[in-house]
């Protein structure tokens, strides 16, 4: 038998295939971690997209309605029915109910369009009494917005829904079931009543988890009629608004404003929306060194790991306006 039959790998060449070997798995466990990186990051900023565009198309509907009261004549024709207690009502400091008020009583303006321009903690609790200044996030935007649904209501109400029942003529605010059913002739309808206060908070799931979110402060049914809050899009940072203003009621925009007076407000016919959103992980393989500067906002360069997006919209806001034009 030839001796060298029975031969097998040398050291040599055993060392050069476990070095091959472990080059191979070198390479795909890298290919493996690239991807699954790459995987996450994707995920993240899908989330982000989602949480942002949720946000905006919330914040949207909300503002084109701002100003919606049905076939009421005008807000300050509403009364308070016996079934509806206040409870904490979001008043502004020393002023009216905001659950309550449509209008302000003494000067007659709306009040179902409300803004508040880069707040500090005091301008936001002064102006909406309900927020907590500690977890607003400083220089961000505050609106809030009275209006009813758009679907009547008048046979699907349930108990504890809040609405108001109208006839054109006078209306009541009232909490499921009504008290004074006498002060609404017939033929009226019914609509729920969805108030909302929109604003930044620092922190989604627990306090000081560090992850900004829009939340909006909702009316809530029950023993009372309570202002609560609700977080609707976690990661974004920054909350911007422009108000464009029809000064002479032919139906142009004449000027956009980001702090606009209960008088001036009357006269907006639409809105710029802004949102600088982020994901919600860190990326420790990139710096965000961008500045972002968002209508009258102090520019920002944040030179983190998170990935960011602004995200831009204008929405038509003709109710408030065209009531004014309308009856007074």
């Amino acid at each position: 038998m030839n001796r060298y039959q029975q031969q097998g790998f040398t050291l040599v060449e055993l060392m050069i295939a476990m070095m091959l070997g472990l080059l191979l798995t070198t390479a795909l466990l890298t290919m493996l971690s690239q991807s699954q990186r790459s995987f996450r990051q994707d995920d993240t900023y899908a989330s982000m997209q989602d949480e942002s565009r949720y946000a905006m198309q919330e914040l949207s509907r909300d503002l084109s309605m701002a100003g919606f009261v049905g076939d009421v004549m005008s807000p300050d024709v509403i009364k308070l029915d016996g079934s509806l207690v206040v409870g904490d009502d979001c008043a502004s400091a020393g002023g009216e109910s905001f659950i309550e008020q449509l209008s302000d009583s003494g000067t007659n303006e709306y009040t179902t369009l409300m803004a508040v321009d880069n707040i500090t903690a005091a301008t936001a609790t002064a102006a909406f009494a309900c927020l907590d200044g500690s977890e607003l996030v400083v220089g961000t935007d505050i609106v809030a917005i009275k209006r009813l649904v758009g679907e009547e209501a008048t046979d699907d109400l349930e108990e504890g829904d809040i609405a108001i029942r109208q006839n054109g003529s006078v209306a009541m605010l009232f909490i499921e079931p009504i008290v004074d059913v006498t002060y609404v002739d017939v033929p009226y309808e019914e609509r729920i009543y969805a108030p909302a206060i929109y604003y930044i908070r620092d922190w989604t799931d627990v306090e000081d988890d560090g992850i900004p979110s829009l939340c909006r402060m909702v009316i809530e049914g029950g023993a009372s009629a309570d202002m609560v809050s609700e977080c609707i899009a976690k990661g974004v940072e920054n909350l911007q608004l422009e108000y464009g203003l029809d000064t002479d009621a032919d139906g142009a925009i004449d000027e956009y404003v980001v702090d606009p007076t209960p008088a001036q407000i009357e006269s907006a016919i639409s809105a710029r929306i802004f949102l600088l959103a982020r994901t919600a992980d860190e990326d420790f393989t990139y710096t965000d060194s961008r500045t972002y500067e968002l209508s009258n906002a102090d520019p920002d360069t944040p030179a983190d790991g998170f990935r960011r997006r602004v995200y831009t919209t204008t929405v038509s806001i003709q109710n408030v306006r065209n009531r004014v034009l309308m009856y007074n």
